[in-house]
């Protein structure tokens, strides 16, 4: 590859070629880090940095028109346009909304379009208008998609209005400004939704929309899940105005042509089985060389494709790797087919003997969901591979058939614990071995996982449950003691012989079926890695006994067992001698494989990152492969060509390389190992250990990570859980981190970056697994990634005991020996030495009574240093607790602990201390847990008495104790009510306050005090309260006033709703109509002079205009207030009289002198009903002489026109 951009620090989200002439070496990048950086590709150099973004990036491109121009958009709707040249910026918000995708316009500088996660589409310009162009709605889900067309213009396909919404001709869009671009263009969008949208730039609005069609997979029927995983992804050839291209359901794509009438406007690309692609498409791009004009896409399956658009077929398919590659397997019946398991959670079967192709790989991932860690071909039935994954599933795919990329694997019912290290196909041990009940497969298969543990499958009933080897192997050695775990599993290739590798680093070898064992070999100290077997096709018949083998340890082990096989000793042997030793390597071995073609020739693969071929008779490295960036973790010998070697590695890449093309003949011995032989050599192993605790095991773990995200790639640090051995701390601290890059290539430094979706449902084209950067020459001390989170060494709960501990080895010494005379004493029944009584920190290891006086020492100790906690600890393991909450108590230490351990001492004990608790809380004013404390002790009235005493603003929660806890007809609960009512009254609080009023029965007091703010929505609430309360004349009291204030405001029809309610308002009610009639006459006489800023809300009341006022009045009482006798009327003038109004002087308010009036005008209309015709002259007399004495004679007149039209 050209090599490597390293910067960002957290997920690529995005990313952008310049396409301005003689730019084409410049690049952006979008982080999840909050930058955007921009990349001069053939320096391998930032050039400039931006992050102006607050929230996630979502969206990034360079404009094709302006040289310096990047477009940035984020997840909360934000726009960033940066013209990295002159480091100037500007930012846009055109909608709220998460932005999907973003475009800018070929043909106008100006313009960006801008896709919306709820399916909104927005056109805006970026000039100095900064105006949004058009808004385009029709889209009901996320925009996957924008792509201008590639020609200017709209003229080219008139035939396009006559799709224009078929139903009424409504645009889709919203055209915000009436200037549109001069020379508009089309744009494509594809969405969710699944559909494709072709809109006009000047009209502003949807011209063509394009469904797409159903697609019915070759092989079987479509996934019901396929829709729901769709990318719609779409794309313009250049030159092509009348076509684009775009993805489908499950990896088709679709040729459209826009000029073709009908539903079928599509033509599907890749005619052949096996051309299109098996995942959801996530980009296309076009280039045109000479004369063909080629289309790329990429897709959630890892494969990057090569179209030819005049022929729509596919030219070519580079398939990819998303994660590192754990384990190789080439097929022993289908020659040179290669099964790859990755960290992406799928398996590529390559066809490494393809004439036409040499990409033929097919890929599987169906009910994989996990890191594929471990793969195995059956011996004999072909297309027949056996897998295990990160979270302990084993199956087995059929490859061979037509329909197995869409057939699901079986899967084992019996999964294990931890990550799956090894398979092997070998012959069946009890219960399947023969023998046993019904019919028994030839070979059955056998996984080794994290948790030690080695099952037998059988592979014809994978639903039943495997068995246990382990099981066997105690049954026919008569074992006893506790196995060892095993990591590591290898079958003898004629099946005789079985070895299991250990955790301690021991090797057992067994002999079938029932497992006996031979012989043990102890040459590692670590971990097992990998064992192999020699083949048996070999001239020399005795190297087939040869049994090679790598640890943690970097050297290798080949162990010749003919004379073990041979022998007939009934007891296992050991062995502790190796045949030859392959030492060379500087870290741990991760693979071994034999070479078909040769005798006695190994190759190595380790995480020095190299893989080493080894002529083992003479015990000397041949050639040494140098070309992964990263650590290797799989090898195998190609089957066909003796001089070809496959690898894979944490650098998401498979190597095919040449042994004889190597330059180098042995590992690298670097700076790095030097240093590690030396710490492995000089340092103790213990204080290693210690002094590299910290530091050496998060990056341990570290190492295991698959880009960062805890991928398992060695087995000891599975099997070990308080971390890695002293050495290999050191060594992970120190190595540097490995790069996510993703390839699969035939040459030794080719490389391709992909994608890794493995972890999502349904990812976005743009986004890539969170990865470090290689650092070549890392630091000699790697920083420790967050200081502040370094855990703090807990305090010695002993400190006394523990410096006399540590002091120097003679006094040690002198401390066992006092201590063994001690001991013999008390043996003797003696008294203890008096040297013993002088030495408290012993009391750990001789009687009773000294451990409790070396507990008291401990403790005191820690109260004179402030660590009360510890000492209540001591105290707790000497059973001293009723002196802990003594001592507690009277410190003011009491703690929920205590209370929560006090009822060991006894109940009263316990009762005590939460008083004491409660006290203690009080004093540091945490009032409601001391009430919760008292309740738990049931002190009801004592918690809620605390809560109203020591803290008035707790009434709340008084009250909520003592209405949960108390009789309803407590007196404490009206007192409480009553209190908290005052205190929101002081403050103004008057619904509050009514509230606790009603809770306390008090519904008087509620009335008054939702009175006292006097608005019209507080009196009608009131005076509603007082009526339901039984409170009639309060109730119409406050009517009366809330009616006052709404004829205040000109409301009369408010006014009627309160006064209807009461009988004894219905005098008042005649008084109201009777001045909405006056005021309504007044305002027709004089418009002008009867302006207010309150538009008046009078009853749509049928008036007959002909007759007088009086007559009209009345008519109004009998139809609408239901005034019909003569009794109604004498008991309203009763109730009238009974009200005196004062006189009216110059200052009394114009439209209280109008009410007073109207009360004077209703009397005498009452009066003319009772044929009281003196009273009735009285009032009319009194209505006009009220407006003389306010000085209104213009009112005045008019009253009298009103009232005596004819004078």
């Amino acid at each position: 590859g050209a090599g490597e951009l390293i910067g960002h620090t957290d997920r690529i989200s995005g990313f952008a070629f310049c396409h301005c002439p003689g730019q084409g070496s410049l690049c952006a990048s979008s982080s999840d880090d909050g930058s955007v950086k921009v990349w001069d590709t053939e320096a391998l150099a930032p050039v400039a940095e931006y992050s102006l973004h607050q929230n996630t990036i979502s969206a990034l491109h360079w404009s094709p028109l302006v040289k310096d121009l990047i477009v940035s958009g984020d997840e909360k709707g934000i726009i960033v346009c940066y013209w990295h040249n002159r480091s100037d910026s500007q930012q846009f918000f055109p909608e709220p909304r998460t932005i999907f995708c973003l475009t800018c316009s070929p043909h106008h500088e100006n313009l960006v379009a801008i896709g919306y996660k709820d399916g909104m589409v927005v056109i805006i310009d970026i000039s100095k208008k900064r105006e949004v162009l058009h808004r385009l709605r029709g889209h009901d889900d996320e925009i996957h998609c924008l792509a201008w067309c590639p020609v200017p213009g709209e003229e080219r396909l008139p035939a396009w209005q006559d799709e224009l919404q078929e139903e009424g001709k409504v645009p889709n869009g919203e055209l915000t400004q009436d200037t549109a671009v001069k020379k508009g263009c089309y744009l494509a969008s594809g969405s969710k939704d699944q559909t494709i949208r072709i809109w006009s730039c000047t009209r502003g609005r949807s011209v063509m929309t394009l469904k797409l069609p159903p697609m019915k997979r070759r092989g079987g029927a479509v996934d019901p899940a396929i829709k729901e995983r769709i990318w719609l992804t779409v794309h313009w050839p250049s030159g092509r105005s009348t076509e684009i291209v775009s993805s489908c359901f499950g990896g088709e794509l679709l040729l459209w042509d826009l000029t073709q009438s009908g539903k079928r406007k599509w033509t599907l690309l890749g005619s052949s089985e096996g051309q299109n692609h098996s995942r959801i498409v996530f980009n296309l791009s076009s280039v045109k060389r000479q004369d063909k004009e080629l289309l790329f896409s990429i897709s959630m399956d890892r494969d990057v494709k090569c179209w030819d658009l005049s022929t729509l077929d596919c030219s070519w398919t580079m398939p990819s790797l998303g994660g590192f590659v754990y384990s190789l397997a080439f097929s022993p019946v289908d020659t040179g087919c290669l099964a790859i398991g990755v960290g992406d959670s799928m398996i590529r079967v390559w066809n490494t003997l393809s004439m036409n192709n040499i990409y033929d790989v097919k890929t599987f991932w169906q009910s994989i969901k996990s890191k594929v860690t471990a793969l195995s071909w059956h011996p004999t039935k072909e297309g027949c591979l056996a897998f295990g994954t990160d979270d302990g599933k084993v199956g087995i795919f059929d490859t061979f058939s037509s329909s197995a990329k869409n057939k699901p694997p079986q899967i084992s019912s019996t999964y294990h614990k931890r990550t799956v290290y090894t398979l092997a196909w070998g012959p069946p041990t009890p219960p399947l071995s023969p023998g046993g009940e019904g019919e028994q497969p030839s070979v059955t298969l056998y996984s080794c996982a994290g948790e030690g543990i080695v099952f037998q499958h059988n592979p014809w009933k994978l639903n039943g449950e495997a068995n246990d080897i382990n099981k066997v192997i105690r049954d026919t050695n008569s074992i006893k003691h506790k196995l060892p775990a095993r990591t590591e599993i290898s079958w003898k290739p004629d099946g005789k012989l079985l070895a299991l590798g250990n955790e301690d680093g021991s090797i057992e070898v067994f002999q079938a079926p029932n497992l006996k064992l031979l012989c043990t070999i102890q040459q590692h100290h670590k971990l097992i890695n990998a064992i192999r077997w020699h083949h048996e096709h070999g001239t020399q018949p005795e190297l087939s006994y040869l049994i090679a083998s790598g640890s943690i340890n970097a050297t290798i082990y080949v162990h010749n067992l003919k004379s073990v096989i041979e022998s007939t000793s009934e007891s296992p042997l050991t062995i502790t001698e190796p045949f030859r030793t392959l030492a060379g390597h500087t870290a741990k071995i991760t693979s071994l494989s034999w070479s078909p073609h040769h005798e006695g020739r190994l190759v190595s693969a380790c995480y020095d990152g190299t893989a080493q071929v080894w002529d083992v008779m003479k015990e000397e490295p041949l050639c040494n492969y140098r070309g992964h960036q990263g650590r290797l973790l799989s090898v195998q010998w190609s089957p066909v060509d003796s001089d070809s070697v496959y690898t894979g590695a944490d650098d998401f890449s498979v190597h095919k390389w040449h042994i004889s093309k190597q330059e180098h003949t042995r590992p690298p011995q670097g700076k790095k190992s030097i240093e590690l032989e030396k710490k492995r050599s000089m340092q103790p192993k213990v204080k290693t250990k210690k002094k590299k605790n910290p530091t050496g095991k998060s990056p341990a773990k570290q190492d295991l990570s698959d880009a960062m995200n805890g991928d398992e790639s060695t087995k000891e640090m599975l099997l070990d859980e308080n971390g890695v051995s002293d050495h290999e701390g050191e060594k992970a601290a120190q190595e540097a981190e490995l790069p996510d890059k993703v390839s699969m290539t035939v040459s030794k430094d080719t490389s391709s970056s992909a994608y890794d979706y493995s972890s999502f449902s349904l990812p976005k084209p743009f986004l890539t697994q969170k990865a470090t950067p290689v650092k070549k020459d890392p630091p000699k001390e790697k920083p420790t990634p967050d200081a502040s989170l370094k855990k703090r060494k807990p305090r010695s709960i002993l400190p006394f005991s523990t410096f006399m501990d540590h002091r120097s080895k003679d006094e040690l010494h002198q401390d066992c020996l006092r201590l063994a005379a001690c001991l013999k004493t008390k043996d003797n029944n003696e008294d203890v030495s008096p040297d013993l009584k002088d030495c408290l920190h012993l009391g750990l290891f001789t009687d009773r009574a000294s451990l409790h006086k070396m507990i008291d020492v401990e403790g005191k100790h820690h109260l004179e240093n402030g660590h009360p906690e510890l000492f209540q600890q001591l105290m707790l393991w000497k059973g001293d607790m009723k002196g802990v909450l003594q001592a507690a108590a009277e410190r003011g230490e009491l703690t929920d602990q205590l209370v929560a351990i006090s009822p060991m001492v006894g109940y009263q004990a316990w009762v005590w201390t939460v008083e004491a608790f409660a006290k203690q809380l009080c004093f540091q004013e945490q009032y409601v847990k001391a009430a919760s404390h008292l309740l738990s002790i049931h002190k009801v009235y004592e918690a809620v008495e605390l809560l109203k005493v020591n803290h008035f603003y707790r009434l709340l929660e008084a009250i909520v104790i003592a209405k949960a806890r108390l009789r309803p007809e407590d007196p404490i609960l009206r007192d409480l009510y009553t209190s908290w009512a005052a205190l929101l009254e002081k403050d103004g609080h008057y619904s509050m306050a009514a509230k606790c009023y009603l809770g306390a029965s008090s519904s008087y007091d509620a009335v008054k005090v939702l009175a006292k703010k006097g608005d019209v929505t507080s009196l009608k609430t009131a005076a509603e309260l007082a009526l339901i309360s039984g409170e009639e004349e309060l109730s119409a009291t406050l009517s009366f006033r809330c009616a006052q204030d709404l004829l205040l405001s000109r409301n009369w029809v408010g006014a009627q709703e309160v006064l209807q309610q009461h009988k004894t308002l219905f005098g008042q009610r005649l008084v109201f109509c009777l001045n909405e009639l006056l005021c309504k006459c007044l305002s027709e006489r004089n418009p002008c002079d009867r302006k207010s800023p309150v538009p008046p809300c009078y009853h749509s009341w049928e008036l007959n205009r002909e007759a007088s006022f009086f007559d009209m009045v009345i008519e109004v009482w009998h139809n609408v207030l239901g005034m019909d006798t003569t009794e109604q009327a004498t008991c309203a003038e009763e109730q009238l009289r009974g009200i005196k109004h004062p006189p009216s002087t110059s200052n009394t308010h114009p439209k209280q002198v109008l009410f007073h009036i109207s009360h004077d005008l209703t009397l005498a209309a009452l009066s003319h009903q009772t044929a009281t015709w003196d009273e009735a002259v009285k009032s009319i007399l009194g209505a006009v002489t009220r407006s003389y004495d306010a000085g209104n004679f213009t009112l005045m007149q008019e009253i009298c026109g009103i009232i005596l039209p004819e004078g």
